[in-house]
């Protein structure tokens, strides 16, 4: 399953950022846009890695489908940062 949302959070002493929900589905639209420019770059790495084009997109489908369920928090004396793929 590929991620949908994306919360962002950030807050720090002066700046208080409410949480935001960003859908990162909509990021199909440019990549189904794109598609060709990504096909030809898919091509060439399968080349230039010696492996076929199938293994290069399975690979990438499951770096896209694994992010699903990643939370990233970063805690300093200065600011607080938040980042969950949903």
């Amino acid at each position: 399953m590929t991620p949908n949302f994306a919360v962002v959070g950030v807050d720090t002493p002066d700046f208080h950022m409410p949480r935001l929900w960003l859908p990162v589905f909509l990021l199909w639209i440019p990549v189904i846009l794109l598609s060709p420019v990504i096909f030809l770059v898919l091509v060439t790495m399968a080349i230039f890695t010696r492996t076929t084009i199938w293994r290069i997109i399975a690979i990438c489908w499951g770096i896209l489908s694994g992010l699903t369920g990643t939370h990233v928090q970063v805690n300093t004396c200065d600011a607080r940062i938040l980042v969950r793929i949903l």
